[in-house]
């Protein structure tokens, strides 16, 4: 699979579910980014202001498989 990538005002998201270790570190650090009940399951329009980015951000940081990679605007 390739990586897919999302747009938010801010920043964007990309994701590489070959490399995904299934941790749930964004489900559970920003679940309302992160929805695997919402298709498409990223949303990073979510952080919309400067302090929601920066959430994101960290979140995606703890990712331990690295199958989630900020995307600066």
């Amino acid at each position: 699979m390739t990586r897919k990538y999302y747009t938010g005002p801010i920043i964007g998201v990309s994701f590489d579910a070959d490399v995904c270790q299934h941790a749930a570190e964004c489900v559970r650090g920003m679940p309302e980014v992160f929805n695997v009940s919402r298709r498409p399951w990223i949303d990073p329009g979510v952080a919309d202001t400067p302090e929601l980015a920066q959430k994101l951000r960290n979140v995606i940081g703890r990712c331990p498989s690295g199958a989630l990679c900020v995307e600066e605007r």
